[in-house]
């Protein structure tokens, strides 16, 4: 495939095929906004890529997103490190290692951007990097036994939650008022607060459908004290004798997502009716959690490597709908989010023969 002789070409190129989910999200916000918040996902999405390489020792990990957050400080220096490893895409998904492998035509167009824009985006995709570098480096956060590799302590799931999530909630918690001027002192504080339980609402939800995949790749986010409570373990959370046991865990999980989306809803909501392109933005991936959250609530397949839990087209394209009806009232903002949590089967009526 011929590479596009423009950076910013290569980058709106590229996001549709690492997320097709957030590529529709972002496309909702204000044309300058949505390019900074582009930026910053791809510059997220590389340092994850690094972190999640499959085979790549730990030390060298930690180098490579030094090697990274240095980039973004000091546009003279080039991640040729980076390049040397993902060129070969051995490290992931062919996408996600193209753009990992290019990470310098991205850093460019990062460069681009406005002083603001840069200085809202840099301090939160370098906590990042350090963040993954610890986990990737310190044995400390997880041990393996029978094949599997977890976490010890919720509060180590919280703390990486927090790495690679809660951080991206600050970063566009920093941009939000660089593109909105009613967003002034007391929103922005409200938005402070909350900006970590809206990233970490989104992870844990993604966390909790992925669980069984993340098993048979030899992995588990599920803490082995989390699981002891409940007189099991992360190797044994797919086995049909546990399946109790397993439930159990996966409830405690499922409700700890759920306050942090409530957290979230409280965050949409703080922001500013007029920022209503902003509003759009924030809350359809919460809405989409939130769904998706409701069926591993009620699935039980959810343990089952071979099943997926989702929300069908017709559910995306219905959200994506009511939310543009819903945005600016607060009050069927908080009933549609009900009605998505499963608490109000007929909200149909508030909003017209659209709603789901």
């Amino acid at each position: 495939m011929t590479k596009p002789e423009n950076d910013r070409q290569f980058c709106e190129d590229m996001l549709p095929k690492v997320s097709r989910t957030f590529a529709a999200c972002i496309n909702l916000l204000p044309p300058t906004l949505a390019y900074e918040v582009l930026i910053s996902y791809l510059l997220c999405r590389i340092a994850d890529t690094i972190e999640d390489h499959p085979s790549m020792p730990g030390s060298q990990k930690r180098s490579l997103l030094e090697s990274f957050e240095r980039a973004l400080g000091n546009k003279q220096h080039t991640c040729a490190d980076v390049r040397s490893i993902f060129t070969a895409q051995e490290g992931g998904p062919v996408d996600d290692c193209q753009l990992t492998a290019e990470c310098d035509r991205v850093l460019r167009e990062f460069h681009k951007l406005s002083a603001d824009a840069q200085q809202a985006i840099r301090p939160w995709v370098a906590e990042m990097c350090q963040g993954m570098a610890d986990f990737s480096n310190e044995q400390r956060f997880h041990e393996a036994s029978k094949g599997v590799s977890a976490l010890i302590d919720v509060s180590d799931l919280d703390r990486y939650c927090y790495y690679v999530a809660g951080t991206v909630g600050h970063l566009l918690t920093a941009l939000f008022p660089l593109h909105h001027r009613r967003l002034g002192k007391r929103h922005q504080e409200g938005l402070k607060r909350l900006a970590t339980s809206f990233g970490l609402g989104l992870q844990l939800t993604n966390i909790i459908k992925d669980v069984a995949d993340d098993a048979r790749r030899g992995w588990s986010f599920v803490p082995r004290n989390l699981c002891s409570l409940h007189d099991t373990s992360p190797e044994e959370l797919l086995e049909p004798s546990k399946q109790a046991q397993a439930q159990a865990v996966m409830s405690a999980l499922i409700a700890k997502a759920q306050q942090h989306l409530d957290d979230a809803l409280q965050y949409c909501i703080t922001l500013p009716r007029s920022a209503y392109r902003i509003r759009l933005f924030c809350l359809t991936p919460m809405y989409f959690a939130l769904r998706t959250l409701h069926r591993a609530r009620h699935d039980p397949h959810l343990l089952n490597p071979d099943h997926k839990v989702k929300i069908s087209r017709r559910e995306v394209y219905a959200i994506l709908r009511n939310t543009s009806l819903v945005a600016p009232n607060n009050f069927l903002v908080r009933q549609y989010y009900r009605r998505l949590k499963g608490n109000r089967p007929d909200f149909a009526q508030h909003i017209g023969q659209g709603a789901i």
